[in-house]
């Protein structure tokens, strides 16, 4: 070892469960008399059914930079997604460090288990035996678990043992989740086989379920079906009638493979394989009553106690998630959650995430379905955390702090350092389905292990990262929408919408304080002929020319326009007849400019005429353009380029709001506001 302090990675999936909870109790007493620190990588799998959420919460798996710890204790019989699980083993394999395995043998590492197989034959022979029965039905767990495979071969071998037929309908699989004890009741009742005079369950949770799904239907445990279960959970024996289960030495488990990481540190031979006792506890749900009952006192305190915790973390996850419904950026969610990290009693507490973990829009904005992008991204992680950690929120000694972002095979900085106190830190994923956001660390906290509700924590402060992300997102799309109602793509100036809005303000501020206003008409010459000459990819690029000339001319507070097709306008408030002449003489200097250094085969010129007037209510703005329009046109009129020119109609007269010398410069006000 490179380091004086021992770090043990342990990997398993609902730690709120009793087997799991036990099994790392044991684990802890080990480390904690041995100053050993350990990181928990904390999944929550399995718990709906929705294998992207499987997949978004197995993926913490891979945070686990295995080369950097002593050792790594595996609880991989929880974890229900087999790829994630090979993905693992492989991991550990390539690691090179002491690896133990509870309850799953795998080749070349230490095992710690018991013997599945003869305990489940135990109980089934008892039935057979002690009672006399011979229809009994098995409940199963997954069929890819290797602990349920051998449960459920133990049933039918004792069957075939005592000459008892296989009926292949009797048997119903589950996934160790307590509904499928209520499923299969469901099930059996529904057959038209005899029913049956036993339920053996493989594990306690679907056995529970069992009992009350017979009680709901008038059936009495044990007097009409006697029920059994496997792991003699603590809820499984003070049920009523408790329940006849097999008693695994869990903790004790837990505490083995603690030991054998070290026993392989430090050179200590050891067998690979370590096969616990169990014990058959036969009490009230077969009809016997021989198991161990709790004392009512000690009873009523414990259930005193893991009641009140609850009731107190009920209120914790509550008022979180209320806090954070509320958060609509990230500034939010920090402050709502540094008032609740303390409740949580922890040493330290890191929030993580991935660099990418708003990722929604694709880059190319024109790209098909950008915006249906945003609740689906393609660009996001899935599998890992992506290069950069980014630390949203961290915490230490009772005190916030901020935190530079670190690669993530550091998986948290200082992690390893010397003077860090031995303890226990827990690696919680947060996701959306199995997109990837980032991560939570604790250390020193009952939460994670204690709390039924940790997992709904992780959850809301998950939904409320998401929830930052889309608003971001769709600010984003927003911003893109509104770029291209006001915004001409090619020219990138306002369109006629864009001009509309941003001249709308300073136009209604010149009719209230009589100041003059200026509308200037830019109209390009001979683009048709540059069209037609040299195609209209050099079309564009004139009018992206004459565009970027505009542009570097109003430096004004000038608002540009692409009217349409080869014109353009520009409107100004409190303008002198001084100032339109030199913006005018400043864009043909601009364009001269241009075709000088340019090589293009052609000239980029526009004919510009423009108006100022004091603007009076009742007149539109647009009225205004028309007669910088007039004034425009017979500028052009003079040029040689005329000849690609459209002749003009006759135009209508203005509405009597305008002098009458300016009668003929009311040509087209109409047409013009209406092909706005």
């Amino acid at each position: 070892m490179s380091r004086k302090n021992i770090h043990i990675a342990v990997i398993v999936s609902t730690i709120d469960e009793e087997y799991q909870s036990d099994i790392l109790s044991g684990i802890r007493q080990y480390a904690f008399a041995n100053g050993i620190t350990l990181e928990h990588f904390v999944a929550f799998g399995n718990v709906g059914g929705d294998m992207r959420h499987d997949t978004g919460e197995y993926n913490i798996f891979n945070l686990a930079n295995f080369k950097r710890f002593d050792g790594v204790i595996l609880v991989i019989n929880t974890i229900q997604l087999a790829d994630s699980m090979e993905n693992v083993i492989a991991k550990v394999r390539k690691a090179g460090i002491p690896a133990v395995f509870i309850d799953k043998d795998v080749p070349d590492f230490y095992t710690i288990g018991i013997d599945n197989e003869a305990a489940m034959a135990n109980m089934v022979e008892h039935f057979i035996v002690h009672h006399g029965f011979t229809r009994l039905n098995f409940v199963s767990g997954p069929e890819d678990n290797v602990e349920s495979q051998l449960r459920l071969k133990a049933y039918r071998d004792t069957l075939a043992k005592h000459g008892i037929a296989l009926e292949e309908k009797r048997i119903y699989h589950g996934n160790f989740m307590s509904k499928d004890g209520t499923d299969a009741v469901n099930a059996f009742l529904r057959s038209e086989l005899a029913p049956p005079q036993a339920i053996i369950c493989s594990n306690d949770l679907m056995a529970i379920a069992a009992m009350n799904a017979l009680t709901q239907n008038g059936i009495r445990v044990p007097e009409d079906v006697a029920v059994s279960g496997f792991d003699y959970i603590y809820n499984g024996r003070n049920f009523a009638p408790s329940l006849t289960s097999v008693q695994r030495p869990l903790e004790r488990a837990g505490q083995l493979a603690c030991q054998a990481i070290v026993n392989a540190l430090r050179g200590i031979p050891q067998e690979r394989s370590i096969m616990l006792d169990t014990k058959c506890m036969f009490s009230h749900s077969c009809g016997c009553n021989e198991a161990p009952q709790m004392d009512i006192d000690e009873f009523k305190k414990r259930n005193f106690n893991v009641l009140e915790h609850y009731q107190n973390d009920i209120s914790l996850v509550r008022r979180l998630s209320s806090a954070l419904t509320e958060c609509d950026d990230l500034d939010k969610i920090t402050v709502n959650l540094q008032r609740f990290i303390p409740e949580m009693e922890c040493k330290e507490f890191y929030l993580c995430l991935c660099e990418s973990w708003k990722q929604g829009l694709m880059k190319d904005e024109m790209a098909e379905y950008y915006l249906i992008d945003v609740l689906s991204p393609s660009d996001s992680i899935v599998t890992g955390f992506g290069d950069v950690i980014q630390v949203l929120l961290a915490y230490k000694d009772e005190k916030f702090f901020k935190m530079e972002e670190f690669h993530v095979s550091e998986m948290l900085p200082g992690l390893f350092d010397e003077k860090n106190e031995p303890g226990n830190y827990y690696f919680a994923p947060l996701h959306f389905r199995e997109r990837c956001i980032g991560y939570c660390v604790m250390k020193d906290s009952a939460f994670p292990t204690h709390s039924k509700l940790f997992h709904n924590a992780m959850l809301n402060i998950s939904n409320a990262l998401e929830s930052v992300r889309k608003i971001i997102c769709l600010d984003e799309v927003t911003q893109k929408l509104n770029r291209l109602y006001t915004i001409d793509p090619l020219a990138n100036l306002n369109n006629r919408n864009g001009f509309r809005l941003s001249t709308q303000q300073l136009y209604s501020y010149c009719i209230n304080t009589k100041k003059p206003v200026m509308l200037m008409f830019l109209d390009m010459d001979g683009l048709k002929m540059i069209n037609d000459t040299y195609g209209h990819k050099h079309g564009d690029t004139a009018i992206i020319a004459m565009s970027d000339a505009l542009r570097v001319a109003c430096t004004g507070g000038e608002i540009c326009c692409r009217f349409g097709g080869d014109e353009f306008i520009i409107f100004a408030a409190d303008y002198t007849e001084e100032r339109a002449m030199i913006l005018k003489n400043s864009i043909e200097r601009i364009l001269q400019e241009t075709n000088e250094t340019s090589d293009l085969p052609y000239t980029i010129a526009a004919s510009i005429g423009y108006h100022i007037a004091v603007p009076e209510r009742g007149v539109d703005l647009f009225q205004l353009a028309t007669i910088a329009d007039n004034i425009m046109y017979a500028e052009k009129k003079k040029k040689k380029t005329s000849r690609y020119l459209k002749r003009r109609t006759e135009l209508p007269v203005l509405s009597s709001a305008l002098p009458k010398e300016q009668g003929t410069a009311e040509a087209g006000c109409e047409t013009a506001e209406k092909q706005i």
